[in-house]
């Protein structure tokens, strides 16, 4: 993706250029943020066909999936969204980021998928990601969201990622009609769906101890949801998605 000479990754009024959704854009994005090349992105063509789920390699710490706007506020609309959370601190089973920088919502996405569950452990020490998630953990989902905001290392980050997709970026100030919506298996073998825009992270049910992100059951209690909404409605089924896991060389 090239960036308008004209365009930052983050401009005065807190925009940043929307990601691409692909394993390239998002590895090299976790990498640079201090994730170990050891774990990377692969694309998910199918959560249906066995030969084609056989090529990713297992177990998938996350599945980032990138959600049409219309099938995300179909899906959600039986969820209550009056109370918001307020979450901190080391006990809680995830973190979870609020996004308050218009268009970070891919950001926000791989730092749920990183910072959470089994890929917690590729965070080398003293790196960008371990540094900001240290002051992340204790915080509440204000001041953590203004330490994203301020952060000129997630900044030189994204724009180092945002330029290596295949398509033009978008202007900062135009809509996107697109939701990235993370899903990890937590330490407490929970399988949670987490995204910046919503009012707090959502458990979605417990998983067996061999199940792992890419399961029938976590992809049933997941992002099938979604998918089936939109086969329901016939509404726009322009899915993406990548997983999170170890590299196989």
């Amino acid at each position: 993706m090239s960036i308008p000479k004209n365009l930052d990754a983050k401009g005065e009024k807190g925009f940043f250029v929307p990601l691409e959704n692909n394993p390239e854009v998002m590895s090299h994005l976790a990498h640079e943020l201090g994730v170990s090349s050891e774990l990377g992105f692969f694309d998910v063509y199918s959560i249906d066909d066995p030969d084609l789920l056989a090529y990713i390699p297992r177990p998938v710490y996350a599945l980032l999936a990138i959600v049409p706007a219309d099938i995300y506020w179909k899906a959600r609309h039986k969820e209550s969204k009056t109370t918001a959370y307020d979450g901190s601190g080391d006990k809680e089973p995830v973190i979870w980021f609020r996004q308050t920088i218009r268009h970070a919502c891919g950001l926000i996405g791989l730092l749920h998928s990183v910072t959470n569950g089994g890929a917690r452990q590729y965070i080398q020490p003293e790196s960008t990601l371990d540094k900001l998630l240290m002051e992340a953990i204790p915080l509440k989902p204000t001041p953590r969201a203004s330490l994203l905001y301020e952060s000129k290392a997630l900044v030189a980050a994204h724009r180092s990622a945002a330029q290596i997709g295949d398509t033009e970026a978008p202007p900062a100030e135009d809509e996107n009609n697109q939701h990235f919506i993370s899903f990890v298996k937590a330490d407490d073998g929970h399988l949670w769906e987490l995204e910046g825009g919503w009012n707090g992270p959502l458990d979605r049910g417990e998983l067996g101890p061999d199940e792992d992100v890419l399961s029938e059951e976590a992809l049933r209690l997941g992002i099938g949801a979604f998918i089936k909404e939109a086969q329901y409605e016939g509404g726009d089924m322009r899915f993406s998605l990548v997983a999170l896991a170890p590299k196989n060389d």
